[in-house]
């Protein structure tokens, strides 16, 4: 063990920043679908855009989804390989 912990301050925010349900399933339908935009999340979450936006803001910050402006609307995706890992030990793909 090292007593350096700075060096786990990235992984430790980015698990952070997963670590809520809506973000979970944020994140899971991204690696599912590739992009979306906050419309459809919020149709399929039934839950409203301002709470989506503020789920996808805590992702931004930790680095874990980027966005791509397309017009007037904005496709999410997951931003970085370590997240998918995560995810597909958390969800494996059933054969």
């Amino acid at each position: 063990m090292e007593k350096d912990y700075r060096q786990y301050s990235e992984s430790a925010e980015l698990l952070k920043a997963m670590a809520h349900p809506v973000r979970l399933c944020i994140l899971r339908g991204l690696m599912e679908k590739g992009d979306c935009n906050v419309s459809h999340m919020q149709h399929c979450l039934d839950l409203p855009q301002s709470t989506i936006s503020m789920h996808l803001q805590k992702l931004r910050a930790a680095g874990a989804v980027e966005g791509e402006r397309n017009g007037l609307e904005i496709n999410y995706r997951i931003k970085n390989d370590k997240i998918k890992g995560l995810l597909e030990c958390l969800f494996p793909v059933r054969k």
